[in-house]
């Protein structure tokens, strides 16, 4: 494993724990965390050297998005979100907009998010109802999001919206403070992830410039498909994966230290050495295979559109699979909440739902390895 991830796993023990319980149970965006992501250098993990930034890329992103969910996966999703927004500007942005962003990202500690899925498109949030009525350089926005991870506490949003040409989306960046948008704060009680604010949005009457426009008119399909979809993807396996190794140390910890009256511990159980050694069989391999991923894609190999998407849907199964092992190795402590095996759990449940789910993503993969179209 490489640098990025053993100081990710550094920053974790410092920078993520302390917060971890808090923004479960109070559903707490974890701001502090978040503040010290910008100090240590986090936030600008892909922005290219010439502008400030570390200039890394796939293989990067997906390791610290993996030392960040070994501790806190509702962290770690804000902050693969975030990469995921960066990787847009990098790849597509005016000049303009990425001097004028990454900027306030390295210099202020800003960060981004996604304001993508709608109520009506569900899973598939590239599908978009918005209206965006053009007058001359300005475009105004009307709409309604659905879920925005890290809503009210990034500073920009991206936003897919209709093109002037037919059948086809612009992705957009809105500003936190632009006139008309507003956040529903009370609208979010999630299962698991409960940190991470995913309120709906409301977009009445904003108008942008075109300069806020992410590359070249009706290119938002492009980039959804050919930017978004690599980051994202892989870094969602990046958190279920390291949801996974964490339910793996949880369980393995609580094994060797539950101790009986004669001595002996709760490792010394055929059985449970049976459950922990599934949980780290499922949750090596998810993350081996989502690292494996993240390398094939960084070097754009032949196969690595078909070993992303194979890498999520592992990540997502195992880590359902490793807590539901995990629940029984903790047996009643797990069950009362003295580990945080139950939170995790409740984690991992959103994994095979998330935006495209497991299920959209598994016919992603038919059609990948048929030579058919996606999507």
């Amino acid at each position: 494993m490489n640098q990025i991830y053993q100081e990710g796993k550094e920053f974790a023990k410092s920078y993520i724990l302390p917060y971890t319980e808090r923004t479960d149970k109070e559903s707490k965006f974890p701001e502090e965390t978040f503040e010290k992501l910008g100090e240590q250098g986090f936030l600008k993990l892909l922005i290219p050297e010439e502008y400030g930034g570390f200039g890394k890329g796939l293989e990067e992103h997906a390791q610290a998005c993996l030392a960040f969910a070994e501790t806190c996966a509702t962290t770690a999703l804000c902050y693969m979100m975030h990469n995921v927004a960066v990787m847009c500007i990098v790849t597509h942005g005016s000049s303009e907009l990425k001097a004028k962003i990454f900027a306030d990202i390295i210099e202020n500690g800003k960060f981004m998010a996604l304001a993508y899925s709608e109520f009506g498109s569900g899973t598939h949030f590239y599908v978009t109802e918005m209206s965006a009525e053009v007058n001359g350089d300005s475009t105004t926005f009307n709409g309604k999001k659905s879920m925005v991870t890290s809503a009210n506490y990034a500073s920009y949003y991206l936003v897919l919206a209709p093109s002037v040409e037919e059948g086809k989306i612009n992705n957009w960046v809105f500003p936190k403070e632009s006139k008309g948008l507003s956040f529903e704060l009370s609208e979010w009680d999630g299962l698991g992830m409960r940190g991470n604010s995913s309120c709906p949005v409301r977009i009445e009457d904003v108008t942008l410039d075109s300069s806020y426009r992410i590359g070249a008119e009706g290119s938002g399909e492009e980039q959804v498909f050919h930017v978004v979809a690599p980051f994202f993807i892989t870094g969602l396996g990046s958190v279920y994966s390291g949801t996974a190794m964490h339910m793996f140390e949880i369980a393995s910890s609580h094994a060797a230290n539950r101790k009986y009256p004669d001595g002996r511990t709760l490792s010394n159980i055929e059985t449970i050495q049976v459950h922990i050694g599934n949980i780290y069989k499922h949750a090596s391999a998810a993350r081996a295979i989502t690292l494996e991923a993240a390398r094939a894609g960084a070097n754009g190999e032949s196969d690595a559109l078909a070993k992303i998407l194979s890498a999520r849907i592992v990540a997502s199964e195992a880590a359902i699979e490793c807590g539901r092992l995990a629940m029984r190795v903790g047996g009643g402590k797990a069950y009362n909440k003295a580990l945080p095996t139950e939170r995790l759990l409740r984690d991992a449940y959103a994994g095979q739902i998330m935006a495209p789910s497991a299920d959209v993503l598994t016919v992603w993969l038919g059609k990948a390895l048929t030579g058919q179209m996606i999507p």
